[in-house]
């Protein structure tokens, strides 16, 4: 079967995606047919690394660059250590990174991509389906701070995106869950057939069935394309993609980023800002119980009882959507559509915490 081509088209680049079972193996061809500089170097975690390095060894003469992995490790420390090799191994602006890992990985050597030398060339290899549906499009690259989660990064767009979904079947169920809820985001804000379809296939889903898998990473992928292209620095539409973060980027700092998944913490922020749109009577509360029920039907996500309103309340201060003092929050309006406001009270957040189930 030939690889589906996806074309992101923004201001900064125009590049493609290219989506197909066994890709991997004609990962050199893709990235001549991308212009991608000959001097390559990998950037990967030393698990990803053992599971499947052979299949991309070829592409660079140089030894990978392997980086913890793991939100608490994506730090500016570590993009340090990419840094260092790059400069050791004489790497120009006649060079190319590439990236070979999950979202932590895509994130930090991505930021290493566009700040070294004042920026060169990169390429995403996601291996997590988080990364693959979501973070390795777009160009956003960065790393957390002890106060928030990517709050230092920068736009910086790759010029090609590889997807393999073969390579998600060593990937942990767990792990698997996680990026399924970056699915349901997609869902939520721009597709309720693509929500329905969640529903309705997740035991072929969670069997990794290759037709089905690929159906719906492509899907998701049309939609990311289709929103960066119309809106590359979240200037308007693009932030409907935040839907969910706010409150989960909160949890993950409160946690230290060691408890959650990126997108269990999401999943939490969706009910939330669920929550909070039912309340105003944006939404119908039976799409908020389809929305909870949908994510409970994929698993049970980690408890978040012992966890209060006011921790969650203080990390939001600092996220990177407070705009000019007002905190700008993704609402749905119904499965398939959202509305952004920048009216959400302290005094609304806290209710709906408390009834997702944080502590008073």
């Amino acid at each position: 079967m030939e690889p589906v081509r996806l074309d992101v088209d923004t201001p900064s680049r125009r590049y493609t995606i290219t989506l197909g079972d066994g890709v991997l193996g004609r990962l050199e061809r893709v990235l001549d047919e991308a212009h991608a500089p000959a001097k390559r170097f990998v950037v990967s975690s030393p698990p990803i690394w053992r599971l499947h390095g052979s299949r991309i060894s070829g592409v660079s003469d140089a030894e990978p660059i392997l980086v913890p992995d793991g939100e608490r490790f994506k730090q500016l420390q570590t993009v340090s250590r990419v840094y260092e090799t790059l400069i050791r191994a004489a790497a120009d602006r006649a060079s190319t990174l590439i990236t070979f890992g999950g979202g932590v990985i895509g994130d930090m050597a991505g930021f290493a991509a566009a700040t070294y030398l004042r920026g060169i060339a990169l390429v995403h290899v996601p291996t997590t389906l988080l990364a693959q549906v979501d973070s390795a499009i777009g160009g956003k690259v960065g790393v957390n701070h002890v106060l928030g989660k990517n709050l230092i990064g920068a736009f910086h767009q790759p010029h090609a995106v590889i997807v393999d979904p073969s390579v998600l079947g060593t990937l942990p169920r767990r792990e698997f869950r996680a990026g399924l809820y970056e699915v349901i985001k997609y869902g939520m804000t721009s597709s309720p057939g693509l929500f329905d379809r969640i529903a309705r296939e997740r035991t072929e889903i969670f069997a990794r069935k290759p037709d089905v898998l690929a159906a719906v990473i492509a899907e998701s992928c049309r939609i990311k394309a289709a929103v960066v292209s119309a809106d590359e620095r979240e200037a308007g539409l693009r932030r409907i993609l935040n839907f969910g973060h706010t409150a989960g980027h909160a949890l993950e700092a409160v946690t230290k980023y060691r408890r959650y998944r990126h997108g269990e913490a999401v999943a939490y922020g969706m009910l939330v800002a669920a929550d909070v749109a039912v309340a105003r009577g944006a939404l119908a509360d039976r799409e908020r119980t389809a929305l909870a029920d949908l994510i409970t039907s994929l698993g049970p996500l980690p408890p978040i009882g012992d966890l209060s309103t006011a921790q969650i309340l203080e990390a939001m201060q600092h996220d990177k959507k407070v705009i000019a003092g007002r905190l700008h929050f993704v609402l749905p309006t119904a499965i398939g559509a959202t509305a952004i406001v920048d009216d959400v009270t302290r005094k609304e957040l806290k209710a709906s915490l408390k009834r997702v189930g944080f502590r008073a």
